[in-house]
């Protein structure tokens, strides 16, 4: 007798695989695109050479579907599948929101 073996497949169509997805916390940078925020990412790293710490920045594209982050807020963004040609994130809440001036 053979023994059958059932799968699950998740939303991302991966059958039984879970995935645990990257997720950082940034500053956006930009919000004038629609549904999309991009997002400053900074990093301290220290240097090979002169072993002097730097910062380092990496910008993303991100989801943003009900358009409710705005220029200056610190939020926590996810990755997810391509939703375009640059967008890989998707935005997973707003952890602090921006003094608005004015």
């Amino acid at each position: 007798m053979a023994e059958t073996e059932s799968t699950t497949e998740t939303a991302d169509g991966n059958a039984g695989a879970s995935k645990k997805r990257k997720s950082v916390v940034g500053e956006v940078t930009s919000d004038k695109m629609d549904k999309t925020i991009s997002v400053r990412v900074m990093r301290i790293e220290k240097h090979r050479t002169y072993h002097k710490y730097i910062q380092r920045k990496t910008i993303y594209k991100a989801h943003d579907e009900k358009g409710e982050a705005g220029v200056g807020d610190k939020v926590r963004i996810e990755e997810t599948r391509p939703l375009s040609k640059t967008k890989r994130w998707r935005l997973v809440e707003i952890v602090k929101k921006s003094i608005e001036a004015v």
